[in-house]
């Protein structure tokens, strides 16, 4: 009896968990690609928070959820680099944000493609994988509108190794 009792106290207590979470505007996510690599790995489950950007607006660094123009049914997870008004180019590899060249040290994994000058209009983002090597983002296919974005990456939850705060 013991045992069937701490095991409904456990289902129990995983459905509050998810009532709590959905509550919260938490919704999981698996990690599909290698473009976040090495802190976001392929198969990775993530939290996204759904109400980051309803009551505030994505900062350089955020790690946002969103569905692409060209690609509706896939949600992307990239990193905010560039927010309106922002001007963004990358020359060989390095990024320069606003004339400066941008410290990233979540970036192991570099490449050195070019990107032209651009300005971050009103209401977009320019994102950028962590792993540049492998990543299709802002370089290939210009900047996510705000109206594309889901909410932001905050947690990774599985597997155990990679649990902790994305950031």
């Amino acid at each position: 009896m013991r045992f069937k009792a701490a095991a409904n106290l456990t289902w129990q207590s995983a459905v509050l968990i998810a009532i709590a979470f959905a509550a919260m505007g938490l919704r999981p996510g698996q990690v599909s690609g290698f473009s976040m690599e090495p802190r976001i790995a392929p198969d990775e489950y993530v939290l996204i928070n759904a109400l980051a950007y309803r009551l505030g607006t994505p900062q350089r660094g955020d790690i946002v959820a969103f569905r692409h123009e060209r690609s509706a049914p896939e949600v992307y997870l990239k990193r905010v680099i560039g927010v309106p008004g922002d001007r963004v180019s990358i020359q060989r590899g390095i990024v320069r944000l606003n004339g400066a060249i941008l410290a990233e040290p979540y970036v192991r994994f570099h490449d050195s493609r070019s990107a032209p000058h651009v300005i971050v209009p009103p209401l977009d983002y320019y994102v950028l994988g962590d792993n540049r090597a492998n990543s299709d983002d802002s370089r290939s296919w210009g900047f996510v509108p705000a109206r594309a974005l889901i909410g932001r990456a905050v947690f990774a939850v599985w597997p155990p190794a990679h649990i902790g705060v994305l950031r």
